[in-house]
């Protein structure tokens, strides 16, 4: 049985060579693919922004100033 293809678009990016070196280390210790490294990164950082923008406003919303 073969694996569900995911709902995905492609993109394409230029990124440094220091980068993407660091990139490729990294997943061929943690033994992983690229994309899947830089979907969790992305993810990771869009959760961490979302979660201080919650903080903002709920200081915001409280009065603090």
């Amino acid at each position: 049985m073969s694996r569900q293809k995911k709902d995905a678009k492609p993109i394409s990016i230029k990124m440094d060579k220091a980068t993407f070196d660091r990139l490729e280390a990294y997943c061929e210790r943690a033994g992983q693919s690229k994309t899947v490294a830089i979907e969790r990164a992305i993810n990771k950082l869009v959760d961490e922004y979302d979660d201080m923008l919650k903080a903002y406003e709920s200081q915001k919303a409280g009065g603090h100033r």
